[in-house]
């Protein structure tokens, strides 16, 4: 009688640390983030690609999300910034996490970083803005596809006495900025003509300049949490 005793105090130990470990598990799954992580901006801070350097454009993203019902997360623009005297060099892809990534809509746009710069699930369709929106494309009235990035095609700052960031998102006038398409549509098949984040230079800085390329000054946020 002694040893039944004992063998059932020790199931009940047993089975009281499995329904911890469950309780433990479920707690973790609760706490993990979830929903949109990634969206292109339905718009700027106003001031063409003046942006406030990164700090401002990661506001801008924040701001958004938090718009949306996402300001749980920590939300990074998918930016470059070139080194000066002052500052160093930053990689857009270096800032955003690590993945994966989907819309407002819950679709996949990239798995990991690898896979955002190789072949992604990136397209008008799925390139929406923070509620879910579709941005206009090549072909739309007006064109915006052209989003501000700053970046190399591997997402890496690009170097070099040229201005690639418009003064690393400080200049609204004169200046320039590297530009992705974000429906991967251009004037022919080419490969930057189909690039999401390395596409070709603006003409400016200012609202009209971005405007006149085909743009907005869209960019892209991700979670970076």
């Amino acid at each position: 009688m002694l040893q039944t005793n004992k063998s059932n105090r020790k199931w009940a130990v047993a089975a009281g640390a499995v329904a911890v470990a469950v309780l433990a598990a479920c707690g973790s799954m609760s706490t993990g983030k979830t929903g949109m992580s990634f969206f292109v901006t339905s718009a700027g801070p106003g001031k063409g690609a003046d942006l406030g350097g990164l700090a401002g454009a990661d506001a801008q993203c924040q701001k958004l999300a938090s718009a949306a019902g996402a300001g749980n997360r920590t939300w990074r623009a998918y930016l470059s910034q070139q080194p000066t005297a002052n500052v160093p060099g930053v990689n857009a892809r270096d800032r955003i996490g690590k993945g994966p990534w989907t819309n407002a809509k819950g679709v996949v746009v990239a798995t990991d970083v690898a896979n955002l710069h190789g072949t992604n699930n990136l397209n008008k369709q799925t390139a929406l803005t923070e509620s879910g929106a579709i941005v206009n494309g090549r072909g739309d009235t007006p064109n915006m596809h052209d989003v501000l990035t700053g970046s190399q095609p591997d997402g890496t700052f690009i170097a070099g006495n040229v201005n690639t960031t418009c003064g690393n998102w400080t200049q609204s006038g004169e200046g320039s900025a590297m530009l992705g398409h974000h429906d991967k549509t251009g004037l022919d098949e080419s490969v930057p003509a189909k690039s999401w984040n390395s596409s070709h230079m603006s003409r400016g800085c200012s609202p009209d300049a971005l405007k006149a390329t085909g743009g907005a000054g869209l960019f892209y946020c991700f979670a970076a949490d």
